[in-house]
């Protein structure tokens, strides 16, 4: 698979999180208006037998990577070194992938350094108030005022933003893929698209490799993916979980009344697995198929891939990391390490 590197400026507010397996959701809508609905279903032949013909990370501020979701007894230390500014420094330079990762939370920056110290943050949201008007009689309704609010993030100015993505040229090429996500910069990524929200336009489109370690015998995500059962070493891999309640897009939202696809569950952005770096530069799984995600339409699957730096992780120090109370509650195994 192709590697490809993304830039992209946000050109509006978003709604919905620029996160790796939405984003597939709305390439997949993207790719049937422009090419058909038979061109989606080509390009989705063995999406559930480690064959996508894609696979997207999250958004990244450009020129850094996010830091990995470990113990803090992984990384070094400074004495004098202020413990709530490290927790701060969430990114880490695409430069410093190839310094040990005991080294990683000391070469990482926070979001203020990112925005070159114009704020702390590299978003803001703030809720967008709404209300619901019948369009029949241009009122409220008969239940009256009913206001409602939809939260929007602002991203800092003039800040870009990287999407790492590999790509099966065989199914999709390069200027298809391209042209497909300019699509979605144009009409809007995620909710409220129609209002104006998630718009953006492409910076570069260029094939990059993914940085990477030598030797390296772990992967760090780039996106959600889905762990279950694949065999990873269950006593030195570390990550967050989290439950993504999915919903249809495009006019599916419209089909029978019902958007909503069932949960699943996933391992966070950032996590650690300790299992050889695939060849194909990806881990994880398609989820669905089959009616499993979707009583509406039963071909909707999810993806369950991600993107990975291939990294170097001691398994020496993972087995004995979490058998002291040394990192602190937040950092033990029982809370960033659950069993595969």
């Amino acid at each position: 698979m192709q590697s490809v590197c993304v830039t992209i400026q946000p050109l509006s507010a978003f709604a919905t999180a620029l996160k790796g397996d939405t984003l597939f959701g709305q390439l997949c809508w993207a790719i049937r208006n422009r090419f058909g609905e038979e061109r989606l279903t080509a390009c989705l032949n063995g999406y559930n037998q480690n064959q996508p013909f894609i696979v997207l990370s999250d958004a990244f501020p450009q020129g850094y990577l996010p830091l990995p979701k470990l113990p803090s007894c992984f990384y070094q230390t400074q004495a004098t070194a202020d413990r709530k500014a490290l927790k701060k420094r969430n990114w880490l330079p695409i430069s410093d992938v190839v310094k040990p990762i005991d080294e990683w939370q000391l070469a990482a920056v926070d979001a203020k350094t990112i925005s070159a110290g114009n704020t702390n943050n590299l978003s803001e949201k703030h809720p967008q108030p709404h209300n619901t008007i019948n369009r029949q009689t241009n009122t409220t309704g008969e239940n009256g005022f009913a206001p409602y609010s939809v939260e929007q993030e602002w991203f800092t100015p003039q800040l870009k933003w990287t999407i790492h993505l590999l790509l099966d040229t065989a199914k999709l090429s390069l200027a298809e893929c391209q042209q497909c996500l300019e699509d979605i910069g144009q009409f809007g990524f995620g909710k409220d698209a129609s209002i104006g929200m998630g718009k953006f336009s492409i910076d570069t489109f260029v094939e990059q490799p993914l940085p990477a370690q030598n030797p390296a015998n772990a992967c760090l995500t780039l996106a959600p993916c889905a762990p279950q059962g694949l065999g990873f070493d269950a006593d030195a891999s570390y990550y967050q979980l989290f439950t993504r309640f999915g919903r249809h897009g495009d006019i599916a939202v419209h089909q029978q009344g019902k958007p909503f696809k069932n949960p699943i569950l996933l391992a966070q952005t950032a996590a650690v697995f300790t299992t050889p770096p695939p060849a194909t530069g990806f881990i994880g799984q398609g989820i669905g198929g089959n009616g499993e995600l979707s009583n509406t339409i039963s071909e909707t699957v999810h993806q369950g891939y991600a993107p990975v730096i291939a990294v170097h992780l001691s398994k020496a120090t993972a087995g004995e990391i979490c058998q002291n109370d040394t990192c602190g509650d937040d950092t033990r195994r029982s809370d960033a390490h659950i069993a595969t």
